[in-house]
């Protein structure tokens, strides 16, 4: 099994996150961590005892003995620092969302295409069981023809920093490009998406809010300018159709989750079942996941590859499995999320077409 060597971009709780799963893992190496400040830099280096750590990634990536980057930063911070790895000759892996624009994440695509180079995102709800069941199920044509489906995500208070974590970068437009569209959305959409096969997009019509009240200290100080919360109605292609709602914060106390709607079954993934038809019979089954998760770890090969997105992305440049197209998953992810806030400011649907060119780099530099 050949060893992967990496560098981090980034020094704040998601490198920390990453950092530790990584120092878990057999033939993985954290070379060095880069931070916009050395001090911080170096304090992460010291914590998890990385040998190398820098104040300049461009620095870090230059080094010969690193095989991929992990980027960890801001939204809008992705593209200049994916496009430095690559052309630096440097697989790249780098949290979602892709980044903090449809061209921003076209660009982070093409580019490690032309240089023949992998680039995956972290969608960490692809390598869930619940997934991994319904995608079981659709591979075994058990829904029939799929015709709608719901990307949902709910909060009831978990606006970043204005709720009590995180920092204000995250609810602002300039180092973020969005809210919890943005933020959480991708982790459904991009589930829902994946299931699906990736289909095109063919328009949008969405509303985006910022209704309810946060502490006004909180408020000043945080420069919250994103929404809260953001609904859609998505037009596929192959005749689907999908409705999206995802919130940092609402009044409910529950709303039904994500799902896939077919001919012949239908999926609900949180909380997780499954419902079909056989004549004049309604059948609802029950999983039993906990035997799902045994079979698939004792009987198939690779399993522990599909256990995170970073075991995924690692077996994969270890050439034990195939990499899950995550970025073109991400990428059209950021296609539906971007055509939700240009509806907003049109009042109307929009094409993708439409989004794709009126899409324009929000990137920051690093």
């Amino acid at each position: 099994m050949e060893k992967i060597r990496l560098g981090i971009i980034g020094t704040g709780q998601i490198a920390a996150v990453h950092i530790r799963e990584y120092q878990q893992m057999a033939g993985v190496e954290v070379v060095a961590v880069a931070g916009r400040h050395e001090e911080k830099a170096r304090q992460v280096a010291q914590t998890y005892q990385i040998p190398h750590y820098y104040d300049d990634f461009r620095n870090m990536v230059a080094r010969d003995d690193i095989d991929m980057v992990d980027i960890c930063l801001h939204n809008n911070l992705h593209m200049p620092a994916a496009l430095t790895a690559f052309e630096a000759g440097k697989h790249v892996y780098c949290e979602k969302p892709i980044a903090g624009s449809f061209a921003d994440g076209l660009k982070m695509v093409e580019a490690a295409k032309r240089a023949g180079l992998n680039l995956s995102i972290q969608l960490s709800s692809l390598f869930q069981n619940e997934t991994k069941a319904a995608k079981a199920i659709i591979d075994q044509d058990l829904l029939g023809r799929i015709y709608h489906v719901r990307s949902v995500g709910l909060r009831r208070r978990g606006r970043p920093y204005v709720d009590g974590y995180g920092t204000p970068q995250f609810v602002q437009k300039e180092t973020s490009g969005g809210g919890a569209v943005f933020d959480m959305g991708v982790y459904h959409l991009g589930c829902i998406l994946y299931l699906l096969g990736n289909p095109a997009v063919v328009s949008i019509s969405g509303k985006t809010y910022q209704e309810i009240d946060m502490d006004p200290g909180r408020k000043k100080t945080s420069g919250f300018d994103v929404e809260e919360l953001g609904a859609g109605f998505i037009r596929l292609g192959g005749n689907l159709s999908l409705d999206f709602f995802e919130s940092w914060a609402a009044n409910l106390t529950s709303v039904s989750g994500s799902m896939i709607l077919g001919s012949k079954g239908g999926i609900c993934l949180e909380p997780f079942s499954f419902a079909f038809g056989s004549g004049d019979l309604d059948l609802n089954a029950t999983p039993d996941m906990k035997t799902f998760d045994y079979l698939i770890h004792n009987i198939r090969q690779n399993s522990d590859a599909y256990d995170s997105p970073q075991k995924h992305w690692i077996a994969a440049l270890q050439g034990r499995v195939d990499l899950i197209p995550t970025a073109d998953i991400a990428l059209n992810a950021m296609l539906i999320s971007e055509g939700i806030y240009f509806s907003e400011q049109l009042g109307r649907e929009v094409t993708a077409n439409e989004v794709k060119l009126k899409s324009r780099s929000t990137s920051l530099t690093f």
